[in-house]
């Protein structure tokens, strides 16, 4: 692949896409390999989910057990130091500020941050998409971080499953829908979560807090059905998506694509 997009909608639960009504859904399901019932770890919270992600190693080994991140110990190599020691550009489009610290310096090459804070989530999430979308029709980055924090905030904010909630997710695919359109035959799009929720909150090790969905998009690739996969296996699919081997210390492992 020439390129790697990964979306994440943060808080997105599984039973939420077919909830909420967006028929981009079946444009994801018809041109991916997607796991439904996927995991993520525990504490299923934010930041510890997203070094996770990035670091493919568990919240006990990277050792950031809330939103407040905090050097490791035993440092592990992450996804965009992986990627950058292999000649390869990395950017970042995020509304949450907490997530600069997923790279180490010198690990990205751009990065665009618009605060849902201060601009409400349901703008920030345009306004990065945008420039995540922008930058992909010139040629892009060779891989893309693309968070939108949207979907997490109207669940803190009037409940996992209820209409604002799925309001945001429609936003949200409509988001992902304009990556997948600008997305050449040579890029992979990565969609998925960092955890779920339930009522106001998450964190639990419940299975609304717990299961995620993955997708792995191309226009070219005939729909599949995988089951296993942990939030663990996604940085391993990227850099082998990319060419690149995975760290050494990387405890996922690459998910099978065509």
């Amino acid at each position: 692949m020439k390129n790697v997009i990964l979306v994440l909608i943060d808080g997105l639960r599984p039973d939420a896409l077919p909830a909420c009504g967006h028929d981009f859904t079946e444009t994801l399901l018809a041109r991916s390999v997607h796991d439904l019932a996927a995991r993520t770890v525990m504490p299923s919270v934010t930041l510890p989910c997203h070094m996770s992600l990035f670091h493919s190693v568990a919240p006990g080994r990277h050792g950031i057990l809330t939103n407040t991140y905090v050097p490791q110990v035993r440092p592990v190599r992450g996804l965009c130091e992986t990627l950058r020691a292999a000649g390869k550009a990395c950017s970042f489009y995020y509304d949450w500020e907490e997530l600069r610290d997923l790279s180490r310096p010198d690990a990205l090459a751009s990065a665009v941050f618009v605060s849902g804070h201060v601009h409400g989530y349901e703008e920030a999430n345009r306004r990065v998409a945008k420039a995540c979308v922008d930058d992909l029709a010139a040629g892009g980055p060779d891989f893309a971080f693309l968070y939108l924090g949207w979907t997490d905030a109207a669940g803190h904010g009037s409940g996992w499953m209820g209409e604002e909630y799925l309001r945001a997710v429609r936003g949200s695919l409509d988001c992902v829908r304009a990556v997948c359109e600008a997305a050449g035959d040579d890029t992979l799009v990565v969609v998925t979560a960092d955890h779920g929720g339930h009522d106001r909150t998450h964190g639990s090790d419940s299975a609304e807090d717990m299961t995620i969905p993955v997708f792995f998009w191309n226009r070219r690739f005939p729909s599949r059905a995988i089951s296993g996969t942990s939030i663990l296996d996604l940085a391993p699919t990227v850099v082998r998506a990319l060419g690149v081997l995975p760290d050494p210390e990387w405890e996922g492992r690459p998910v099978d694509l065509p």
